[in-house]
């Protein structure tokens, strides 16, 4: 209850003006939850000031306002010349403590994190109730659709303080038993399931990949997407109603209703308000021509080209929409309206944001310098090449006023994140077994800023990997602009001891390596490097049966090997994660020995190839393939009988989960006198290698591809034999899952062609491929 009560009225007649407030009394009516000075804090009424009952009901509501008070009465009273005001409230109990209650399969911090009341405020009916809908809200984003919560206070009207309970009723979780599509004549269901990403559930994939549940805010986002997707495909009038559920013994079907309508094409393409370029160069640029399906992302797509057709120019201010208009039954006009501008050039560029990294590395990532045109296909470029510095959270980028009137100031804003990590993680293959490692690296370091070492751009690594067949240990640093030219230089410090190549050996291999590179065009870069290493076998096994190459290179022991090798790369894919197009082509050559020094007098090249194809429903086929060739040369190989021999670690073999699959690792490596003649078959390796191999991978629900492939290869024991008759093959399926724990390859294949010594494996081999970070 809330009143004012006024002043005597003979004292407001007796005075021309309103008397002052001379002294403010609070009253509680209950506990003193709520103290004097915070209550005073939120009136307008002052002692000294004059008294006005417009005030004091305005501080009546600023009072409820606060949360604080249940009921409030202000009035005054004549005391002296002036006014006493006398505050009478009862204010809230004060929450002393927050308990939740019930919350089973949910961890309990996540839960609070959505609650907002917190001990020391006043108990408020409203957060409560609105923290219960945020509780709500979050378990049926986890797939908790049978989730009740209610909210009490146990009070303690004595003391003024109250307790906040939240007691949660989880009940089950319900499993996706189908999605489903009414009304989709156009599209089959198959075709919508690949636009959505609500998905039924599947025991063993749907705990891994979080899916499987029914997730409010998935349905909406999945509704959206069927919209946009019938849209793009000339289906204006599309109407997606909110997905339905049909529960059936404890799991649910969704099901999402379509009315699709009829389908829009492109009427008459008209372009107004362009001077600068014609209509043919209109032409050349946009996509949509009368008569083609309409859609919003392509007239999106024709307005963005438009922009960069000008902003190329340099025509930074360039304005461009589309106004459609119905052109006949189920027909579009689209008439695209330009405002030109004028032409700008580049004034000064302010770099801003950047705390740590120096303006030079920024800089040199900037495809536009002062006094040029603003280019602003250009501007875009430059600042997704900072992007792909990982050096920021966020890089904006914009034309600003200038001092000259024909110029633009480029402004780069940025905000920098850290760049550098300290990882723990373990790891298994079925080359390598469990691994685990340690590894630190900084994206953007600087070798000359002491004690951070940071904002120079250089790239430091350095790694400790361990396990059962494996032990490797690194450092490097890389200059990736050496003396500010677009040439990189990096040195690496490595240590490798492995015994997955060989059950007859370990291979120990540390030394030095020094390698430049440089750029010859947007997709290919050249490098050159020189590599020093010291190279020995080691746990040799001591039987009858070890062949001479294995025991005769151990009794040498630690050999030197110095070698240069330069090489170029051509790389167009439009990923590295999941490549859907593009080539990838690497040629690559070495030589070692001679006047370069050491022990080993060899040489060789390699040569490999892919290509990626994507098809209907994003299917992929990716082609590669593979030649190598090894060999000794020069008159004298130091500390070798043969001359023309190549030691073991230098050889070239197949096998295992990156060539041929249905064999086992290095297990395809040469004929005749380079195979061990002992039960376990094992292979010394060849000096001509080759290769190829065909897979085709098709998605099956998120994250997760199914895949089809066949290998092919030999290898053989001279140099330069490309003869095919020892090739083996294998053929088999697998699965590609992008799950949190980093990309995880899992294939099966069985050899089709093998050569004498797999005639009695004529089994399927797994292989996978499994990383794991925490």
């Amino acid at each position: 209850m809330a009143a004012v009560t006024p002043l005597l009225s003979g004292m407001a007649l007796a005075q021309n003006k309103a008397p002052n407030v001379t002294e403010i009394e609070v009253q509680y009516a209950g506990p003193a939850t709520v103290s004097k000075e915070r209550l005073l804090a939120n009136m307008r009424t002052r002692v000294g000031q004059p008294y006005s009952e417009q005030v004091v009901e305005e501080d009546i509501r600023n009072l409820y306002a606060t949360g604080n008070v249940v009921n409030v009465r202000i009035f005054g009273e004549p005391k002296g010349d002036g006014v006493k005001v006398i505050v009478v409230l009862q204010a809230k109990a004060r929450v002393t403590a927050v308990e939740i209650q019930g919350a089973q399969d949910v961890k309990l911090s996540k839960i609070r994190e959505k609650v907002s009341v917190k001990p020391g405020d006043s108990a408020s009916e409203a957060a409560m109730e609105a923290d219960r809908q945020k509780i709500l809200e979050y378990y049926a984003s986890k797939g908790f659709t049978d989730i009740n919560v209610t909210y009490k206070l146990d009070t303690n009207d004595k003391l003024g303080t109250a307790k906040v309970v939240y007691d949660i009723q989880e009940g089950k979780k319900t499993a996706i038993k189908a999605v489903l599509f009414e009304g989709n004549t156009r599209f089959s269901s198959s075709e919508l399931l690949k636009v959505v990403k609500t998905r039924k559930y599947r025991p063993v994939l749907s705990p891994i990949l979080k899916t499987g549940r029914i997730a409010q805010d998935q349905l909406g986002e999945d509704a959206v997407a069927l919209r946009e997707f019938y849209q793009n495909k000339g289906f204006s009038d599309v109407q997606i109603s909110e997905a339905k559920l049909n529960r059936l013994n404890g799991k649910v079907e969704v099901v999402f209703r379509i009315a699709e309508g009829a389908p829009y094409r492109v009427g008459r393409v008209a372009f107004k308000g362009g001077k600068l370029f014609g209509q043919d160069q209109f032409d050349r640029v946009t996509k949509l021509r009368s008569g083609a399906v309409y859609s919003p992302a392509a007239v999106q797509a024709d307005i963005k080209a438009l922009q960069d057709l000008y902003g190329a120019k340099g025509y930074v201010d360039f304005q461009s929409g589309a106004r459609t208009t119905p052109g006949g039954d189920h027909v579009t006009d689209i008439t695209f309206s330009m405002e030109e501008g004028s032409q700008a050039y580049v004034g000064r560029i302010n770099i801003t944001g950047n705390t740590r990294t120096k303006d030079k590395v920024i800089r040199r990532e900037l495809a536009l310098t002062p006094g040029e045109v603003f280019n602003t296909v250009r501007m875009e470029a430059s600042k997704q090449r900072l992007n792909n510095l990982a050096y920021f959270s966020k890089v904006d980028m914009y034309p600003a006023e200038s001092a000259n009137k024909d110029q633009r100031d480029l402004n780069v804003v940025l905000e920098e994140k850290r760049t550098g990590s300290l990882n723990f993680g373990a790891g298994f293959s079925s080359v390598d077994s469990l691994l685990g490692f340690v590894e630190l690296t900084q994206g953007n370091f600087d070798a000359a800023h002491y004690p951070n070492f940071t904002g120079g751009g250089q790239k430091f690594r350095t790694r400790v990997q361990y396990g059962a067949k494996r032990k490797d240990a690194s450092i490097s640093l890389t200059e990736p602009y050496f003396m500010d030219k677009k040439l990189s230089l990096g040195g690496e410090l490595f240590f490798h001891d492995d015994s997955y190549g060989s059950t007859l050996y370990s291979a120990e291999r540390y030394g030095f390596e020094l390698v430049s590179r440089k750029p010859l065009t947007e997709f290919s870069f050249g490098r050159l490097g020189y590599r020093v290493e010291q190279a020995k076998l080691h746990d040799v096994s001591g039987g009858t049966d070890t062949p001479l190459a294995v025991s005769n290179l151990s009794k040498i022991g630690a050999q030197v090997k110095s070698q240069i090798f330069t090489g170029v790369t051509y790389d167009s894919r439009d990923s590295l994660f999941l490549t859907r197009k593009g080539e990838r082509f690497d040629l690559s050559t070495f030589v070692t020995g001679g006047p370069l020094g050491g022990d080993i007098q060899i040489y060789g090249w390699n040569a490999e190839a892919s290509k990626y194809f994507r098809f209907k429903w994003d299917t992929i086929l990716t082609l590669n393939a593979q030649v190598g060739v090894v060999d000794a040369w020069g008159k004298e190989n130091k500390n070798y009988e043969d001359t023309g021999f190549v030691p073991l670690y230098d050889r070239l073999f197949l096998g295992g989960s990156n060539d041929l699959r249905g064999f086992k690792y290095h297990y395809v490596g040469g004929k005749g006198a380079s195979v061990v003649d002992t039960p376990t078959k094992e292979p010394l390796g060849g000096k001509t290698l080759a290769r190829a191999t065909a897979e085709y991978t098709v998605p099956m629900i998120d994250k997760v591809r199914g895949a089809v492939f066949y290998d092919v290869g030999f290898v053989n024991e001279d140099a330069y034999d490309f003869t095919t008759s020892g090739y083996n093959s294998d053929y088999g399926l697998g699965l590609r899952l992008d799950l949190p724990i980093g990309p995880v390859r899992i294939d099966y294949a069985m050899p089709m062609k093998k050569d004498k010594r797999f005639e009695d494996s004529g089994r399927g081999r797994f292989n996978f491929n499994v990383g794991y970070q925490f």
